[in-house]
């Protein structure tokens, strides 16, 4: 397998400073009132809603303060609170709370420290439990731990004492829906000229291309990129965990895995969904990561036939790309063996992707 590997870089802008202040909690009885008026006035919980709310309750607010307190309000209801406005600012991929008044977050160059207080580690712990049920699960002493998709497609995880300590400790990772062709890559620094060549005359004679690298590296990125340089004619079916791949092509169906619900059921893992996939005529099989036992059945499709397709895997290197394909398919059933016989007929190119210091 040929490995030509390439760096990631990034130019966004450092961010600018936040007032702590700025993440002030709205007065608990204010947020209950609030919410109790809004139930007696069903609808969609809008801002348009939470304004009327407001009004309603008599409380008298100039016309430069009404705004304000109604964008709090609305991100505390349905939101991530005092956490919502920098999760809505351009470029963010990714934000950490370690603890109340430990926050970083990602713009492109790296992870930065961010100056906002969240409260206190109650405050924190609330949010937690309400995100992790508006996605549909439960966080609580019996289950410490989640990880969840909220409905605007932010992927959230989040652990609790005493698994983290003494604080409630979250993730946040937010898709950025923007498509790219190779060439943008390229003007934006992102990969070397002389591998656009190299890509697209893969991509038109429908090779088999894995992508590897670390967490952030950017394989979404250059995998969407791949896409886009496919035949119009073609139908691209694209599996993932949860939905972040953008690719501009006109032909695109994206089917993404489902956990379980409070009650247990309703899983549909990235197993199912390759297989569902198989049976949807695709001219292009996309795996977003291959992470665990779904290494099989697309290793299975692309020795049968499906010829084109594409996915990630998780590696810090080429070198140990085959150890984490040993890993996975260990978690399927399958020996080394295997795995090794598979790969070595259903992959032809392999391109490893890395940070540089620069970010």
């Amino acid at each position: 397998m040929s490995t030509p590997s390439t760096s990631a870089t990034h130019s966004t802008p450092a961010p600018e400073s936040t007032d702590p202040r700025d993440a002030a909690w709205v007065d608990p009885a204010l947020v209950a009132q609030i919410r109790s008026d809004l139930l007696d006035h069903p609808g969609p919980l809008t801002e348009a809603a939470v304004a009327a709310a407001v009004r309603r309750s008599g409380r008298v607010l100039g016309s430069a303060a009404l705004p304000e307190l109604v964008a709090r309000l609305t991100a505390q209801l349905s939101g991530a609170g005092p956490l919502q406005p920098l999760l809505d600012r351009p470029g963010v991929t990714d934000v950490f709370v370690n603890g109340p008044r430990d926050v970083w977050a990602d713009f492109g160059d790296g992870l930065v420290p961010v100056p906002l207080s969240l409260g206190a580690e109650s405050d924190v712990r609330a949010l937690a439990v309400r995100l992790a049920a508006s996605g549909g699960r439960r966080l609580d002493d019996s289950s410490p731990l989640v990880d969840v998709r909220l409905p605007d497609g932010i992927r959230v995880n989040a652990v609790i004492p005493p698994l983290s300590g003494e604080v409630t400790v979250l993730s946040f990772r937010i898709p950025r829906p923007l498509a790219f062709g190779l060439e943008d890559l390229v003007r934006d620094g992102f990969i070397p000229a002389p591998l656009v060549t190299l890509i697209a005359e893969a991509v038109s004679r429908r090779a088999n291309l894995l992508i590897s690298g670390g967490t952030g590296s950017g394989k979404t990125v250059l995998l969407g990129a791949m896409l886009s340089a496919a035949p119009e004619r073609h139908r691209l079916l694209i599996v993932e965990d949860s939905r972040e791949l953008a690719v501009a092509h006109p032909h695109v169906v994206q089917l993404s895995a489902r956990q379980a619900n409070v009650e247990g059921v309703g899983e549909v893992p990235l197993t199912t969904l390759v297989r569902n996939a198989l049976r949807m005529r695709p001219d292009r099989l996309v795996v977003g990561e291959v992470r665990g036992a779904e290494v099989r059945d697309m290793l299975t499709a692309l020795n049968t036939g499906h010829e084109g397709g594409c996915a990630t895997i998780h590696a810090n290197t080429c070198a140990a790309v085959p150890a984490r394909l040993e890993a996975l398919g260990a978690l399927a059933g399958m020996s080394a063996a295997a795995v090794h016989a598979q790969t070595a007929t259903a992959i032809d190119l392999l391109l490893h992707i890395r940070r540089d210091a620069a970010g």
